[in-house]
């Protein structure tokens, strides 16, 4: 007979406002299991391990944990049941203390009733450190960057001592390296007993630590199978309905006339020290072209795409032309008069505002096309925005519901219509599939080939390096603020770029 599972999820469905968001679905986790839950945008992932939470309620269906059924009505009847959720978006207090999130809510106590720091700092730093991130726990979530916040969150997962983790796609921001540490503790755990259900996007990862895979699609279950019996190709199309015949279809373009130039820029670090993000960097950028920019956390791309968008204001020192001629961008509205768009790493924190609407979000950076001088014509507006929704295929249930209502995916999506909608020359694209499924990815990639033989000119970061390989013309390679490679797109590989990277 086969052991009971650990977690069994049977007949589960939800609605919101009448529309479905599941129905029918079943999950079921075993005892020291790596489950990946998989799916596109909008599939139900995320509203099913909110149910598992606490954080919604379902309308039908059991859940069964260690053979006993249970009700969670709010995320503290999960957390007291086993069950640790590491979320998509950060759940950190930024300006409290690391150490402070770490056990927020849980806060360790002295035989008086005080507050424990003391303990609460020494468990802190071994939970981070058995993650490989050591640091300042007395120091605030915020002063860290996103990878080694992500960390913190996993921290508090882990300092929960659950038998059952849920981690959704909590290497979205972490580096390779950042990111095997984090398998290596699953694997810990999975020695341990610990279950785990990961949601990801990324096919490598899936395939890397998962033993079995449940796929959703359009709210239902479709399959579950083990890692090792489903070929990434069924995978796809399980998940999207069809064949994805080629994943990363990037299309031939003929440079054209030069759009950027970049020479000698310089940005210094805001922690005082001295030290430059961007040490001397220089680059072009021609019309119908993509270039890549590659290189470890702190290497300063990022740093790179924001001082162009004038995030640093005159902090920012060296030389930027467009078209030939130069432009002094000292601010974001200069940036987007100029013909530039950044789309951030971040879109919860800078690239949208999540208590606006879906609306609201698209056309933000466009407002002075949607009515006359300190006015805003709904129908204008709408006329703007849903061109670029369509073209998008943003799933949303109204363009006037909460921005934060829809899936990581399809708030990636308004991002980039917020952004597409200004009419850019220059798209400076900061992991712009970040959080994206794979039937997304395929056609963001079209979108940005139909860009570039528009004329427009693409500098790209992303952190997964097939994604760079395919989609580049050139790669530009970043260590330390500094440019310390460029390679063709017949001469780059992923060995030549983490060479180039840590500078070896």
């Amino acid at each position: 007979m086969a052991e009971e599972p650990l977690l069994r999820m049977e007949g589960i469905c939800k609605s919101f406002h009448g529309v479905h968001a599941l129905r029918g679905v079943r999950l079921d986790v075993r005892r020291g299991e790596v489950h990946s839950l998989v799916g596109e945008n909008g599939a139900g992932k995320s509203t099913l391990m909110r149910i598992l939470g606490g954080a919604v309620t379902l309308d039908e269906g059991t859940i069964t944990l260690r053979g006993r059924g249970q009700v969670f009505r709010a995320p503290k009847d999960a957390e007291a049941a086993g069950v640790a959720m590491i979320h998509q978006e950060l759940s950190l207090v930024p300006p409290m203390s690391v150490a402070e999130n770490v056990f927020l809510g849980r806060e360790p106590r002295t035989r008086l009733g005080f507050v424990d720091y003391a303990a609460m700092r020494e468990h802190s730093e071994a939970l981070l450190a058995e993650l490989g991130t050591p640091c300042d726990v007395t120091r605030p979530a915020e002063a860290y960057s996103i990878a080694t916040q992500q960390m913190v969150e996993v921290a508090k997962a882990l300092g929960r001592e659950a038998d059952l983790i849920v981690m959704d796609e909590p290497t979205s921001a972490l580096a390779e390296a950042e990111a095997e540490r984090l398998f290596e503790v699953i694997r810990r755990l999975r020695g341990r007993g610990v279950s785990v259900v990961y949601i990801s996007h990324k096919m490598e990862e899936i395939y890397a630590i998962s033993d079995r895979v449940t796929v959703l699609r359009d709210g239902e279950w479709i399959g579950t199978a083990p890692v090792g019996e489903l070929p990434q190709e069924r995978l796809i199309e399980w998940m999207v309905g069809r064949k994805i015949e080629q994943l990363f279809p990037k299309h031939a373009a003929e440079p054209g006339a030069e759009l950027l130039r970049v020479d000698g820029l310089c940005v210094d670090t805001a922690d005082g020290s001295g030290r430059r993000a961007v040490d001397g960097a220089s680059l072009t950028l021609r019309a119908g072209e993509i270039v890549g920019l590659a290189g470890l956390r702190g290497s300063g791309c990022s740093e790179l795409l924001g001082a162009l968008f004038g995030r640093y204001g005159r902090v920012a020192a060296g030389s930027v032309a467009i078209r030939g001629r130069p432009v002094s961008i000292t601010r974001p509205a200069e940036a987007i008069a100029n013909g530039i768009a950044l789309l951030t790493n971040d879109r919860k924190t800078t690239g949208l505002v999540l208590s606006m609407s879906v609306l609201h979000n698209a056309t933000l950076a466009s407002l002075s096309r949607a009515g006359p001088p300190g006015c805003v014509l709904r129908d204008r507006e709408l006329a703007l925005a849903q061109p670029f929704m369509d073209m998008l295929s943003v799933r949303t249930a109204s363009v006037d519901a909460e921005v934060s209502a829809l899936s990581g995916g399809n708030q990636q999506k308004v991002a980039l219509a917020k952004w597409l909608m200004t009419e850019p020359s220059v798209l400076l694209l900061d992991e712009p599939t970040r959080g994206i499924d794979v039937g997304a990815k395929a056609e963001i990639y079209e979108l940005m080939n139909t860009l570039v033989a528009q004329g427009k000119g693409i500098l790209l970061i992303t952190s997964e390096l097939p994604e760079l390989l395919a989609m580049s013309d050139r790669i530009l390679v970043m260590h330390r603020g500094r440019m310390t490679a460029e390679l063709n797109r017949d001469e780059a590989t992923q060995e030549r770029i983490m060479a180039a990277a840590m500078e070896a």
